[in-house]
């Protein structure tokens, strides 16, 4: 017999999350008023009331009770079309069940088991096996950035972040709080769906590019246990479980989460991220309906990750700089790890150790059930979060130390007494001559901000939905009512220092001091730092949302769909600004307090309105039951948030962005190779971007503002391909001509002003081409796995003005595994196996519109993180 198959069904009340393809019986799972039952003849769905699993060979039960067992290749006379055949829960509100073959729209779905294999470190990482994504997972485990589709906005604001089909954050493009930093990826989430543009916008709030779904487990039918232990080579160890238990024939409890500990791939010389969460979730099932209810809480502690130094090599390509390993080097280190900085009162605690750190509390409460012929859903949660983030942020600016002393000579000519000279000495090592010439072999310095910010958010979402199917005719139609409401109060807290460093792995802090006949006369910087209070923001926002959507599923014929839906949003912003003002402590005689960034005590309101309507139609046309198209235009928006106007109240420039989205796509199966292809353009007018620029001379930002229109055609392809029972392979592949129509700002060009206009200019950060490719073999009997994971990126430019260019890159990693037995699995993966060093985004503060850094020997940029391994034992019954 052909080795086993296992492939994951999906259904948002499904009761185990596996069952075992071409066993020698039938397996099979039950959900909610259906019966599903895959075999060696593929998969059918029946009508019944039955929600526990008939009797089943040990290596089905075993799989539904979450073992990771092999995903051989599918044999010749398996269910080839498992993927096309998987329920759909995102990016629709119908009554009845949408499988990915009659989807009309893109999607992709990933199994835990997908999961485990891929080990994603962060939950951008995730995002990686997707079309369509541009992924910047270079941050760490937290706050990265991801883009789709050519939209040209950073962070989560233009994706839903979900968990069960409801936002983990009602907007996750709040300054300063990727949706990520509130959520953790563990062994209790049993799949995830993501939906690239589509109807998403008529589902979702902020989410013009798609929705990105995790689901949750639930064990109704049998008891499930999940143990995983992981090591890494970077001091990394994190314990992982499950525990899932049916009560009586309808009910379940369960929990999971995680603990993790480690130094971080990027070593600061302390320890990185700390922590953990925890979910506690039940369950109750009837034969018309569900309510769930699930509690989680994330206390998580993740480094961020910033741009670092880098020069150019002898061939022109991106290399470190002498005394800094660029795969695993950081500016931050021990030095700035814990102090206390001058602030109006007592001083400013700052503990570069807390990274971002995430404490949050999330009830979630969901219920199901038929009234009449109509289906109501309800889905509730509160969110109580408070997420510090502190991190150190280099400036940009790059130099050697001697023009550095020759700078502020002239910066402080008339201020030096007479006689005095300038020179450099390190903070905390009194013993150490700082060598001007060749100081740590490379005698430069920098600047970097020491950043904390404060992010309180309490936030209520809900989600109330009446559907129905029904037939008119010969054709059925299944339509959605649908009201959501959002309300959220927000706070933004920010305090800089800004700091003089070595340009060294774990730099140390230096001081610049006047002296005359070997005499101290002028401490220009106190402790290293060379502004106290170099920024400051107090912010408190609040945002109301009131949605109503429609949509319906027309079904013209067997082979014919049509869909349409719309989404009218209400949003009222409103909270205050406190103003700023600049005063000189008087705390020391060093120049570091004379110019402090404080609030003045006048606050101004915030209070505006928007209404806006967002739709879309699509149909899909099923030549067969492997064979399918689809086409979609969507029509929607992106509006301001609280957080936009953080530092200044008084904006008038905030707008309402238009979206225009069009698709079309083949879907297609067969016993050898299945194919997911789909063409997309994207077009977003009104833009508003703001450029910060740090100016080293000032030690304070200045900011300038452009609107810009973009436009984006582009290809997704994701393809499995199985050549036999041995040999597999998953290709993903994304090409996108993403460019500014224009893009226009003014500028002062020796005192006169001029206005610069990019039209015509790649995206920044985004690539033309993206592909991964993971080939698979598998060996005794299915129970040994090997894939080998190749990433490419094409060209990317750091600005706007495209002048610093981040390379073409390509990574290598692997993936073994082996089944010991049905329940225990040993895993060891390999990231980024030849030291590539890729560089996913240049220095944001020396410039996003016309890098300071363009022609540069030195320059600053944040590469990918360097070669790691982990290895993991895993048991599950």
């Amino acid at each position: 017999m052909a080795a086993p198959v296992h492939r994951s069904v999906r259904s948002p009340s499904c009761s185990c999350n596996a069952v075992c393809v071409d066993c020698p019986s039938r397996s099979a799972l039950a959900l909610r008023g259906h019966f599903i039952a895959i075999t060696s003849r593929g998969i059918s769905v029946i009508d019944a009331t039955l929600r526990r699993h008939p009797p089943a060979i040990a290596i089905g039960a075993a799989l539904c009770a979450g073992a990771l067992l092999p995903d051989a290749a599918l044999a010749q006379g398996g269910a080839t079309s498992a993927r096309l055949e998987e329920v759909i829960v995102t990016g629709r509100a119908g009554a009845g069940q949408l499988n990915r073959a009659e989807a009309s729209f893109a999607v992709s779905s990933l199994s835990a088991d997908d999961l485990s294999k891929n080990n994603p470190l962060s939950v951008a990482d995730v995002f990686k096996a997707v079309p369509g994504f541009w992924v910047e997972s270079s941050g760490g485990e937290g706050s990265n950035n991801i883009r789709t589709r050519g939209i040209p906005r950073d962070g989560y604001s233009s994706i839903s972040l979900q968990e069960n089909g409801l936002a983990i954050q009602h907007d996750g493009g709040l300054g300063y709080l990727n949706a990520d930093q509130s959520f953790r990826l563990d062994e209790t989430i049993a799949r995830v769906e993501v939906v690239r543009g589509g109807p998403s916008a008529i589902f979702a709030s902020n989410a013009p590019g798609g929705v990105a779904n995790f689901i949750t487990r639930r064990s109704y039918d049998a008891p499930e246990a999940v143990l995983k232990y992981e090591a890494g080579d970077y001091g990394h160890n994190r314990i992982d479980g499950y525990y899932g238990l049916p009560l009586g024939e309808d009910m379940f409890v369960g929990v999971g989460g995680f603990y993790r500990k480690n130094d971080g791939i990027r070593d600061p010389g302390f320890t990185a991220n700390d922590g953990g969460q925890i979910r506690f979730s039940f369950g109750k099932q009837w034969d018309n309906g569900e309510l769930f209810l699930d509690l989680k809480h994330i206390d998580d502690k993740v480094a961020f990750l910033l741009p670092i130094p880098l020069t150019f090599d002898g061939d022109g390509d991106v290399a470190g700089v002498p005394g800094f390993d660029p795969n695993y080097g950081t500016l931050a280190g021990p030095e700035v790890e814990h102090n206390t900085y001058r602030n109006l009162g007592n001083g400013y605690d700052f503990d570069l150790s807390d990274g971002t750190h995430t404490e949050l509390t999330q009830f979630t409460a969901s219920l199901d059930f038929a009234l009449g012929d109509w289906n109501v859903h309800n889905s509730f949660r509160y969110r109580q979060s408070d997420i510090l983030r502190n991190g150190l942020f280099p400036t940009g600016g790059i130099e050697s130390a001697a023009d550095r002393l020759d700078s502020y000579r002239q910066a402080l000519a008339g201020q030096l007494p007479a006689g005095s000279d300038l020179e450099i000495r390190f903070t905390n090592h009194p013993d150490q001559a700082f060598d001007v010439a060749n100081n740590a072999g490379n005698g430069l310095v920098l600047n970097g901000n020491l950043l904390s910010v404060q992010v309180p958010l309490d936030e209520v979402i809900n989600d109330f939905r009446l559907s129905r199917a029904f037939e008119l005719g010969s054709q059925t139609h299944d339509v959605s009512f649908g009201l959501y409401y959002a309300d959220y109060d927000y706070e933004y807290v920010r305090y800089m220092a800004t700091a003089m460093f070595e340009v060294h792995d774990q730099a140390r802090l230096l001081d610049v001091v006047a002296v005359n006949n070997g005499q101290d006369v002028l401490d220009i910087t106190e402790n290293g730092i060379l502004r106290y209070g170099s920024l400051y923001d107090n912010v408190e926002g609040t945002g109301e949302t009131i949605a109503l959507y429609a949509s319906d599923e027309w079904q013209i014929t067997d082979a014919l769909r049509v869909d349409a839906g719309l989404r009218y949003e209400m949003i009222d912003l409103g909270g205050s600004v406190e103003g700023k003002t600049v005063v000189d402590l008087e705390q020391t005689a060093a120049l570091a307090d004379d110019q402090f960034i404080t609030g003045n005590g006048v606050y101004t309101p915030i209070d505006e309105e928007y209404d806006e309507l967002a739709w879309t139609i699509g149909l899909n046309y099923q030549f067969s039951d492997s064979f399918g198209a689809f086409a979609r235009y969507t029509d929607s928006f992106r509006t301001p948030n609280a957080s936009d106007y953080n530092g200044d109240a008084t904006r008038t420039d905030l707008k309402v962005e238009p979206i225009s989205m069009a698709e079309t796509g083949i879907k297609f199966a067969s016993d050898m190779v299945e194919i997911y292809a789909t063409a997309f353009y994207t077009e977003f007018d009104n833009i508003r971007f703001t450029d910060n620029v740090f100016d080293n001379t000032t030690n304070q930002y200045t900011s300038r503002t452009a609107y810009g229109d973009t436009q984006t055609v582009g290809l997704e392809l994701e393809t499995y391909s199985y050549f036999n029972d041995y040999v597999d392979m998953s290709l993903v592949v994304t090409w996108q001509d993403a460019d500014y129509n224009t893009f226009a700002f003014t500028e002062l060009q020796d005192g006169e002003p001029v206005t610069v206009d990019f039209g015509g200019n790649q995206l920044i950060r985004v690539p033309e081409l993206s592909i991964r490719a993971v080939p698979g073999v598998n060996l005794i009997q299915g129970r040994l796995r090997a894939e080998l994971e190749l990433e490419y990126f094409d060209d990317r430019y750091a600005d706007v003005a495209n002048s610093v260019v981040l390379p073409d890159y390509l990574t290598v990693g692997a993936v073994l595994r082996y089944q010991v037995t049905d329940n225990l699995s040993l895993q060891v993966n390999g990231k980024n196996l030849t030291n590539e060093i890729g560089l996913t985004e240049g220095n944001p503060r020396a410039g996003q519109f016309i890098s300071g850094d363009a022609g540069s020997e030195f320059y600053l940029a944040r590469p990918i993180l360097g070669r790691s391994y982990t290895a993991s034992i895993y048991y599950a019954f």
